[in-house]
C-alpha cells in the first residue's frame, strides 16, 4: 500500500477537499454562509483546473476548494496535484469529485517518488476508507509503483539477473512458479535472445523468464514484455544522447510484472503467463552484427539489418513460445520504436492488433481509467519494407518511414494468424511532471489493460 494513503480510522481529523467546478462553486458558496464566501470571493478563487484555497475553520484550516475547472479542459489525472499541491498533513477527499475511485488512484500516483537513493519527507496523506473499492484503488497503485520503480533504477542495478530477481519476489508474493533460462542454454530453443545478450558480461547474461499462476483449467493469458536492461545499440552504436534513457528499455517487462500484480492480486479467472526475455545489448567481440543471420524460434530466418532494432528480436523468440499454447489472449508491451513517440507523442500508446473486438474493448476501458492507447493499422503492405534477399526477414526497415507499424509487423510474423494478439510500442517514460505523472518512469496502458481483464475474466 503507498504510503500517501492511510485508513480513515487513523486520520481522524483529517482535513476534507471539496472539488469545484466554475459551474458548481456558486451554489457552494450560497450553501456556506456569507463568511466563508466573502473569503473565498476575496482570495480570488474561481475553481479554474488545478487551483486551491484553504479555506478557515475553528481550529485553523476547515477544508480546502480544489478548483476542476471546465471539463472540457480537465486533464484526465487533475487530482493528482493534490499530492504535491497540499502541505503535509493528513486530508480526505469530500464531494464534487466526479469519480473518487479514480481521483484518490490520481492521488496515489502524483504521490510516487523513487526512493532508492534518497529519502524524501512525508508529505500530504489521503484517508480511505476500506472495501472492495479502495482494495482495488490501492492493487492498481501498487502495480504502477512496481513498474515505475523498476524503469527508474539504473543499469548498474538493475541488469538481466535482477530484473529475474524481481519477477521471483512477484512470484513469491503470490504463490507463482518461475523458471528461468540464461546463457548458452539459450542457444537452441530461443537463438535471437541467445544473439542480442551474448556480448554481455557473464554477470549479465541474457535470460528467458516464465512466470506462471493461477488455474492451469482457467483462460489462458500470457503477457510478454522487452526486458532490455540497457541498449548501447550494439554494434550500430548510439550516441551518447541516446543512451541517456536506456535504463528504461527494459519497460515493457516493468509494465508486465506491475500487470501481473494486479491480476494475481484480484484473483482473476485466469491462468496467468508472463514472459521477459531479459538481455543487455552490449559490445564486445561476442556482439552480433550488421549482416549476421540467424534462424528464429519459428524456423524464420532473421537477417539483422540493423543491431538497435533489437527489442523485437528477443520478443520474436518469447512471442513464438507464448503462442505456441494458444492463449486465448497474448498481450506484448515494449519501449520498441522512436517512431512511435513521433507519431503520438510520450503520452498516447499505439496498439496494433488483428482482432477487432479487442481492440474495441480496449479503446473503452482506456477511456474509463484515463490510460490513453490509440489503434494503429497493421498495414500489410509495408512488410515489402522488411524484405531480405537472403533471409526470410530483415529485422529493420528499407526506409525510414512507418517504423512503428513496420516493427509491429515484423512481429506479427512470430504470431500465428487467429491468435488474439495486441502489441503496445510504450515510451515507459513521463519527460516532465503533469498532475499524475511524475518525471520519470511510467507505467502506461496497464490500467487499461487491467480494466478490460476485470471486465472479460473476473470473479
Amino acid at each position: 500500500m503507498p504510503d500517501c494513503l492511510i485508513g480513515a480510522d487513523a486520520a481522524p481529523d483529517a482535513i476534507p477537499v471539496h472539488a469545484l467546478s466554475p459551474e458548481t462553486l456558486g451554489a457552494y458558496l450560497e450553501g456556506e454562509g456569507v463568511g466563508i464566501a466573502d473569503f473565498v470571493r476575496s482570495a480570488g478563487f474561481k475553481a479554474t483546473a488545478g487551483s486551491l484555497l484553504a479555506a478557515p475553520g475553528k481550529n485553523g484550516v476547515g477544508c480546502v476548494l480544489f478548483g476542476l475547472g471546465k471539463e472540457a479542459d480537465r486533464p484526465p489525472l487533475l487530482p493528482g496535484r493534490l499530492a504535491t499541491a497540499l502541505p503535509a498533513g493528513d486530508f480526505a477527499l469530500a464531494g464534487g469529485f466526479p469519480d473518487t475511485g479514480l481521483a484518490t488512484l490520481a492521488f496515489a500516483l502524483g504521490a510516487y517518488r523513487y526512493t532508492r537513493y534518497r529519502e524524501r519527507d512525508r508529505g500530504a496523506c489521503l484517508a480511505i476508507g476500506g472495501g472492495a473499492a479502495s482494495d482495488r484503488t490501492i492493487r492498481i497503485a501498487d502495480g504502477v509503483y512496481l513498474a515505475r520503480d523498476l524503469i527508474n533504477t539504473p543499469a548498474n542495478a538493475m541488469g538481466p539477473a535482477e530484473l529475474s530477481l524481481a519477477a521471483e519476489d512477484l512470484a513469491a508474493r503470490h504463490g507463482a512458479a518461475v523458471a528461468v533460462t540464461q546463457g548458452d542454454a539459450l542457444a537452441d530453443g530461443f537463438p535471437l535472445i541467445h544473439a542480442v545478450g551474448a556480448a554481455a558480461t557473464p554477470s549479465r547474461a541474457p535470460r528467458l523468464i516464465d512466470l506462471a499462476w493461477g488455474d492451469p483449467a482457467a483462460p489462458k493469458v500470457t503477457l510478454v514484455g522487452k526486458g532490455v536492461c540497457f541498449d548501447t545499440g550494439g554494434l550500430d552504436i548510439k550516441p551518447s544522447s541516446g543512451m541517456l534513457l536506456m535504463k528504461k528499455d527494459m519497460g515493457g517487462a516493468a509494465n508486465v510484472l506491475g500487470l501481473a500484480h494486479m491480476i494475481m492480486d484480484a484473483g482473476l479467472k485466469v491462468r496467468l503467463r508472463v514472459l521477459i526475455p531479459a538481455v543487455e545489448n552490449a559490445i564486445s567481440g561476442a556482439a552480433f552484427r550488421p549482416g549476421d543471420i540467424f534462424r528464429s524460434r519459428t524456423g524464420l530466418t532473421v537477417e539483422i539489418g540493423n543491431t538497435d532494432a533489437e527489442g523485437r528480436l528477443v520478443l520474436a523468440d518469447a512471442l513464438a513460445l507464448a503462442a505456441e499454447e494458444e492463449p486465448a489472449l497474448l498481450i506484448d508491451m515494449a519501449t520498441l520504436t522512436g517512431a512511435a513517440r513521433v507519431a503520438l507523442g510520450p503520452e498516447v500508446v499505439p496498439v496494433y492488433t488483428r482482432d477487432d473486438a479487442l481492440a474495441a474493448d480496449l479503446a473503452r476501458h482506456a477511456a474509463l481509467v484515463a490510460d490513453p492507447v490509440w489503434r494503429m493499422p497493421l498495414w500489410r503492405p509495408y512488410l515489402a519494407m522488411l524484405d531480405s534477399k537472403i533471409a526470410d526477414i530483415n529485422n529493420a526497415g528499407s526506409t525510414p518511414f512507418a517504423g512503428s507499424i513496420t516493427a509491429a509487423l515484423f512481429l506479427s510474423r512470430f504470431v500465428p494468424d487467429g491468435q488474439s494478439w495486441l502489441h503496445a510500442d510504450i515510451y515507459a517514460w513521463n519527460p516532465s511532471e503533469k498532475p499524475g505523472r511524475p518525471e520519470g518512469g511510467e507505467a502506461q496502458a496497464i490500467r487499461a489493460l487491467y480494466s478490460l481483464f476485470e471486465d472479460r475474466y473476473g470473479a
